[in-house]
């Protein structure tokens, strides 16, 4: 069975996927992938460069992200090129890692952008959307990176409503107030659901 795992930054989405592998899961990383395409002599250097300029690279030779993420957040059509650039390499390696999957194996796609793709749906076979205010979206995210609370906000502007992600969902974790045993409880639900469904 394929899972595809959603939610806004902040959301609790990376917790929920490393208690997913603790129980067996293969996970699939878009956003690791993302970043490893980008990196030095990563396979989207070279048409990055061609599409933007060499301005967007770092001392190194990788994609300078924060430069990228002004530029996207400043430019729809910067947005397009970039995702025309990223999304085909990205899927092609999520392929790759998902064919790697023992036989049974539950596979679970870490998938920020899911339901603004709109090409998952038809990938997975179930979507689990960890929910949460944005308000403590936002405090989560200034208190583990150290963003300004402006930058977070428009990095929430830019993905979906949380209304929008929850419409798309098989299941919903509202992570909100909950300990990790209470999220990790939820997920032990799903997981034993899920599980019994797959070896059907």
């Amino acid at each position: 069975m394929r899972i595809g795992l959603t939610g806004g930054i902040g959301s609790g989405k990376s917790t929920v996927a490393a208690m997913l592998v603790a129980r067996g899961a293969k996970l699939v990383d878009t956003d690791a992938i993302a970043r490893s395409i980008a990196e030095p002599g990563g396979a989207a250097v070279r048409a990055l460069v061609t599409e933007f300029g060499p301005s967007i690279l770092t001392p190194e030779g990788g994609m300078d992200r924060a430069r990228m993420r002004e530029l996207v957040f400043s430019d729809v059509q910067a947005k397009k090129r970039l995702e025309g650039i990223l999304h085909p390499l990205i899927g092609a390696e999520c392929e790759h890692q998902a064919a790697s999957a023992e036989p049974g194996q539950l596979v679970v796609f870490d998938v920020p952008l899911l339901v603004e793709s709109k090409r998952w749906r038809a990938i997975v076979d179930r979507v689990l959307v960890i929910d949460a205010s944005e308000q403590t979206q936002l405090e989560r995210v200034i208190a583990r990176s150290g963003w300004a609370p402006d930058a977070v906000r428009a990095v929430i502007s830019q993905q979906a409503h949380r209304t929008l992600r929850r419409a798309a969902a098989d299941a919903v974790i509202y992570n909100e107030g909950l300990g990790l045993a209470e999220l990790s409880a939820h997920v032990e639900g799903l997981w034993e659901r899920w599980t019994v469904a797959s070896a059907r």
